[in-house]
């Protein structure tokens, strides 16, 4: 069905019958329509995307306290504040953490803890800015707005619901109860390096009056099937001071930011055919055998893959690049492997992962189409179960699952026997303050009897095996 403009002509159509059923449940349209702010306060959990300790885990979540979300339902502002504390090991440590995040129309920003102001993506801004409507008050008036389009109206499962693109031109499902005519959830469409296009949805329940109108006090969302927020609401207020959620002068005045920074690719060699492709946050291993070359990790994204791609191919342009080792399935570690599926590489990873990565290549990215999308590629993979070695004439290099991680279920590490080096993901980084993980670690060093001198972190630098030790020893008992 043909969108259609909301106007004196459209009334009645079931389109928008479901906006003023909807409108009408809430506490009426003039009601909605005089809202000027709502804040929103409770405590709830968000969930670890894509960081749990296996792909369908979903037990690590941060808890939320003093979460407060206060909204310019008119003028489109948005300011969250919430301290969060891990239920789970994390490599930041187990204290709290504040944080401010918002956006202001087009600009998204976050607050650090002293205060500073940094301006984030294009796409996080307009995730955030679809976020705003995820509550019934917002997304009904959204609606009611002469400029909004309303368009395929159905009924499912006792609910009718409706796709409303915005006067902004942001495209949103609306659901209502068909007995209540109250919300029942909204639902957005965005892209992510992993999962690829994929629905946000916030489902809304437990509703109460306040000030004329019926408010949710428990709001929860998932991000494709995975549980992102679960808000219960303590005290809600319309039309109260929210303060200025306007974004800081210094974030505003800044330049957008239209995606991921440019890759900065160095190279060193670490012995001879082995080099660590290094530069920003997340690192890589380039490996030379006899006829063809191997990475270890293809991390974060296309740009981040395929520059490291380029780099080993610019190292030894006259050897195939064959494969890649994933040392783990975590989103920022795994979100360069469709590029690399792209580039004809064969994935080598440990087992539990093969279902994700099969999984991961086959899904749909028409939102923000990625490498693999313009330049489709069938998925090889090798998979890791309790040992493999690679080897040949010129180079050998053992793989081996850490077992018991609190991290993971499913890292990898890599072993150089003659160079007597160990390459690692994300259980040792050398200038964390916090290592939660390092103990296993080194458990996992000494029941395959590895005899290391050097440890190359994906993230940060090499250091001596005796940093490592160090480690431990300053570890509590």
């Amino acid at each position: 069905m043909a969108a259609v403009a909301i106007g004196g002509c459209s009334r009645g159509t079931p389109e928008q019958q479901t906006v003023d059923d909807a409108a009408a449940a809430l506490g009426g349209r003039d009601r909605l329509l005089a809202i000027k702010t709502l804040v929103i306060e409770g405590e709830g959990t968000n969930g670890n995307l894509g960081q749990d300790v296996t792909p369908e885990a979903t037990g690590q979540a941060f808890v939320l306290k003093g979460y407060k979300r206060a909204i310019d339902v008119a003028g489109g502002a948005v300011r969250v504040e919430q301290t969060r504390t891990p239920n789970f090991a994390y490599f930041q440590g187990q204290q709290p953490q504040t944080q401010v995040f918002g956006v202001d129309g087009d600009v998204g920003y976050n607050v650090a803890p002293n205060g500073t102001a940094t301006r984030v993506s294009n796409a996080v801004a307009k995730d955030r800015r679809a976020e705003m409507y995820h509550h019934p008050v917002t997304i009904v008036r959204a609606a009611l707005d002469p400029g909004a389009k309303l368009a395929n109206p159905r009924t499912a499962n006792g609910q009718r619901a409706v796709d409303v693109t915005t006067a902004a031109g942001l495209t949103l499902t609306l659901a209502i109860d068909e007995t209540t005519k109250l919300p029942t959830r909204v639902v957005s469409m965005t892209d992510n390096p992993n999962l690829g296009d994929v629905a946000v949805e916030t489902s809304f329940s437990d509703y109460q009056d306040l000030a004329g109108l019926k408010l949710p006090s428990h709001l929860t969302t998932k991000t494709d099937k995975f549980t992102t927020a679960d808000i219960r609401v303590t005290k809600q207020s319309v039309d109260a001071d929210t303060g200025n959620l306007a974004a800081p002068a210094a974030v505003a005045s800044a330049a957008a930011i239209a995606g991921p920074p440019p890759a900065t690719v160095t190279a060193e060699e670490l012995a001879s055919g082995i080099w660590l492709l290094a530069g920003q946050s997340h690192h890589s291993v380039l490996v030379e055998f006899a006829d063809h070359l191997m990475l270890i990790e293809a991390p974060q994204n296309d740009t981040r893959a395929l520059a490291v791609i380029a780099k080993a191919r610019e190292l030894r342009p006259n050897k195939p690049l064959t494969h890649v080792v994933s040392t783990h399935h975590h989103f920022d570690h795994s979100g360069g492997v469709r590029a690399a599926v792209s580039e004809g590489l064969t994935v080598i990873t440990h087992k539990a992962n093969a279902a994700f990565y099969q999984d991961a290549v086959s899904r749909a990215h028409t939102l923000a189409p990625d490498a693999l999308a313009k330049k489709p590629k069938p998925i090889k993979i090798e998979t890791v179960d309790d040992v493999m070695h690679l080897k040949d004439d010129t180079m050998a290099v053992d793989l081996y699952p850490i077992a018991g991680s609190p991290h993971a279920d499913t890292l990898l590490m890599a072993y150089f026997p003659k160079q007597r080096l160990l390459v690692e993901a994300d259980v040792y980084s050398p200038a964390s303050a916090v290592q939660p993980y390092a103990a296993n670690l080194l458990e996992n060093i000494r029941k395959r009897k590895l005899d290391v001198d050097r440890v190359v972190p994906i993230h940060g630098t090499v250091v001596p095996f005796s940093e490592l030790l160090k480690t431990q020893a300053k570890s509590p008992s």
